[in-house]
């Protein structure tokens, strides 16, 4: 589930980065991402 949450929004903040859109949104889209991946690596513990 979380995996597929990742993967999602990676796919998503990739298709942001080559369409040029405003930086805020591929920020944010980024900090998410890094929110995701930090959640998956406390659960691997």
């Amino acid at each position: 589930m979380l995996n597929e949450k990742i993967c999602d929004l990676r796919e998503k903040l990739n298709e942001s980065i080559i369409k040029g859109e405003n930086y805020s949104i591929i920020y944010q889209l980024s900090i998410e991402l890094d929110e995701l991946i930090a959640q998956y690596y406390r659960k691997k513990k």
